[in-house]
């Protein structure tokens, strides 16, 4: 018994059959014998001779005066041949357009349900070859045709989030934002209790899909509004890849807003989501949490957690373990060799590479405050040597550190030269030292003041520590 019958017998324990008996029992239970023989018979010539077990098949469901399991089973067989051996997708939606008329009384609904899934997964999966857009939209078509006339409502909504998910694969994003909208309406409708907490299931999943086709097109408007929308839906039990995949688009959204924090936060939650779910896509998006990691200056090591800790030592993730610990070294050019090395675990990815730029500037802004610290006035091309960097890099460098306080000096750009302003520097420590050390005086003094009194009355301050007093050793 392969896959198919084992389906088919497990499909059956979810409905009752009441059984009559008649005479004619003994010569039904030949008539099934026989077609189950026909049956295993077109099967055995499935890989040897296709074209026979295709005939053999279509016979079995001629000969059936009633719509029955054997006929059901023999076009699911008939569609997979046509579709994955012989490769004729358009005959292949032929048999499965017949085989889905047998879906509303001739199989139980579980067993019909898992024949929908499994056919609609190697059609969108490309394991027959490349198919026509249009030839793959019409095997929705018709099941969704078959859906509505069964009133199968919650595997018609499956159906079209599985649909949704195969047109944002292929990037077809004008057929997804209709089937999205088509999905909102279907899910709109109030419920209680179960109802409502799937309804809940199904518009996260919805919103997923959604957050994911504003991020491939870059309307990061839209991914906010729907990113913010997710967080109000309150009565969802959903997938962990689900959320997953939330707030992998979440994270990547606060990058482009250079809310490494935030961005950092969300990718721990999607790394966590994914790991739950058994996603692959957690090494990924373990690289993303990495990533802003560093970019927020964090001096906390990622790999650090509970959650994380088992993959420091993951092939894909070591690469990024031994930039996290240049980074912190601030060992500009060990984290350079690290990127080189390992452009395919890294820098292939585009998303990370388009915040690489961010990440070696943030640590040549630090190696360079620590370089200069000693000296006063320091050639520009001597800093463009030991960063590896042109000049014109240094000089902007230098500017910006300069805007923001923390280099005080100025360019000499006739010389191409640093001068640093030491004397200044330190005599502006040394008036905020004596500052501090007046500022603490005066609080002392007046502490006194306030606490001296004599017969009950406060010391008036302009006047000292006799004011209004009368020492006895004078009178």
């Amino acid at each position: 018994m392969d896959d198919d019958d084992a389906d088919y017998m497990q499909g059956s324990d979810d409905e009752d059959y009441a059984f009559d008996y008649s005479d004619n029992d003994d010569a039904d239970e030949s008539g099934n014998a026989d077609v189950e023989n026909m049956y295993y018979k077109a099967k055995g010539k499935k890989e040897d001779n296709p074209e026979e077990a295709l005939k053999e098949f279509r016979a079995i469901v001629e000969q059936e005066d009633e719509k029955g399991d054997w006929g059901f089973k023999a076009l699911k067989q008939s569609t997979k041949l046509l579709f994955l051996v012989l490769h004729r997708p358009q005959e292949a939606l032929g048999t499965y357009t017949q085989l889905l008329t047998y879906t509303k009384s001739a199989v139980t609904r579980n067993y019909s349900e898992k024949t929908i899934n499994g056919i609609l997964d190697y059609v969108g999966g490309g394991k027959g070859g490349p198919i026509e857009v249009d030839i793959l939209e019409s095997f929705y078509q018709v099941t969704k045709t078959a859906l509505e006339d069964a009133k199968n409502e919650r595997l018609s909504v499956k159906t079209n989030l599985k649909l949704a998910k195969l047109w944002l694969d292929r990037k077809e994003f004008g057929r997804l934002s209709k089937l999205i909208r088509d999905l909102h309406s279907a899910t709109a409708a109030s419920g209680d209790g179960d109802e409502q907490a799937q309804r809940g299931t199904q518009l996260l999943e919805i919103y997923a899909l959604e957050i994911q086709m504003y991020n491939e097109t870059r309307n990061f408007k839209k991914l906010k509004e729907i990113y913010n929308a997710t967080n109000n839906v309150k009565s969802a039990i959903p997938h962990p890849r689900i959320m997953g995949v939330i707030k992998e688009c979440g994270g990547k959204m606060w990058m482009g807003e250079r809310q490494w924090n935030r961005a950092s936060e969300d990718f721990f939650e999607s790394f966590r989501n994914y790991d739950e779910a058994g996603s692959p896509q957690r090494i990924q998006v373990l690289k993303y949490l990495v990533l802003a990691n560093m970019l927020t200056g964090s001096e906390v090591n990622p790999f650090d957690s509970q959650e994380t800790k088992p993959y420091k030592n993951d092939p894909q993730i070591k690469a990024m373990t031994d930039l996290v610990d240049a980074y912190q070294r601030r060992e500009v050019h060990s984290a350079e060799k690290i990127l080189k090395d390992n452009r395919s675990t890294i820098m292939d990815d585009a998303f990370i590479r388009s915040y690489i730029g961010e990440l070696l500037r943030s640590l040549r802004t630090q190696y360079l405050i620590d370089l200069i610290k000693p000296y006063t006035r320091l050639e520009l091309s001597f800093l463009g040597k030991q960063l590896n960097v042109p000049i014109d890099e240094v000089e902007e460098l230098l500017i910006g550190l300069i805007l923001e306080g923390r280099v005080e000096g100025r360019i000499d750009q006739v010389g191409m030269r640093l001068e640093l302003d030491r004397k200044q520097s330190l005599e502006k420590k040394r008036y905020t030292a004596l500052q501090k050390w007046t500022d603490a005086l005066e609080s002392v003094h007046n502490a006194v003041i306030t606490k001296t009194s004599t017969g009950g009355r406060s010391v008036d301050p302009t006047l000292g520590d006799f004011a209004g007093a009368r020492d006895d050793r004078w009178s």
